[in-house]
């Protein structure tokens, strides 16, 4: 089985569009239902296509062994033009002034997505 589920994110919890001089998190919960792999993948909204930044890859994915992971299972990833000190391997570039949306990945979605039993939490603005 090679299935794909998307999850497209182009808004925050506030209901505002993300730009890259501002600081986020998304809080995926414990359990991510994906039997394979899954990623966290950021595209610049005038382009369409991945964002281009000093990263040579604009994502977090479960499968990098640098991965951080909180002790109940869950992941933060965080999103801005720096990395939070000590979250590098979990941070996203971002670029001052350019717009962008979030695409979460999962591989092989489990039933608890499928259900919709397990979401991903919403985009929140960070200071």
């Amino acid at each position: 089985m090679n299935e794909e589920a998307n999850h497209t994110v182009t808004i925050d919890s506030a209901g505002n569009r993300m730009t890259g001089e501002k600081n986020y998190r998304l809080h995926l919960p414990s359990d991510i239902p994906a039997s394979n792999f899954w990623s966290v993948i950021v595209y610049c909204n005038e382009t369409r296509l991945m964002i281009h930044t000093d990263q040579s890859w604009p994502s977090v994915y479960s499968s990098c062994k640098k991965l951080l992971v909180n002790q109940d299972g869950s992941v933060d990833v965080w999103f801005g033009p720096d990395a939070p000190a000590g979250k590098e391997n979990n941070w996203i570039q971002t670029i001052p002034g350019k717009g962008w949306n979030m695409i979460l990945r999962l591989y092989d979605p489990l039933e608890s997505w499928l259900n919709k039993t397990w979401m991903p939490g919403k985009i929140e603005e960070v200071m």
